[in-house]
């Protein structure tokens, strides 16, 4: 079993995905329409059970929707809006994979590295 160097394309979107998740609001907003399963909610609705501004919940849910979390449904003149059910499982696969303990490696991950700056300080004295 060797070590495996993160992709920056799989780094990135894993920085999107916490980055989206980072905020308070945001986070209450996901928890919120979790429970709601695969029920959608109004606009107004989110606003007035966050007790925030309405521009508020709109940047918010710009930024989940855009990582792919959430969608949306347009119901005549309202936009209501529920979890990625299917969005919401890759993500936690992700989140299980990212803080998942592995077996030790046969060999040290820095052994390299802090011999090199070992190095590097002994020809400095």
């Amino acid at each position: 079993m060797g070590y495996e160097r993160t992709t920056d394309e799989t780094a990135e979107f894993e920085a999107e995905m916490f980055g989206a998740l980072a905020d308070q609001t945001r986070l209450k907003l996901v928890k919120l329409l979790c429970r709601q399963s695969e029920n959608f909610l109004c606009f107004n609705a989110l606003a007035g059970l966050l007790g925030v501004i309405q521009s508020a919940v709109s940047q918010h849910l710009r930024v989940i929707r855009v990582v792919g979390l959430v969608k949306a449904e347009r119901r005549g003149y309202h936009i209501h809006y529920s979890m990625n059910l299917e969005a919401l499982d890759r993500y936690r696969n992700v989140l299980s994979e990212v803080l998942r303990i592995q077996e030790p490696h046969d060999y040290k991950l820095c052994g390299n590295h802090c011999n090199k700056k070992e190095k590097k300080d002994e020809s400095r004295d």
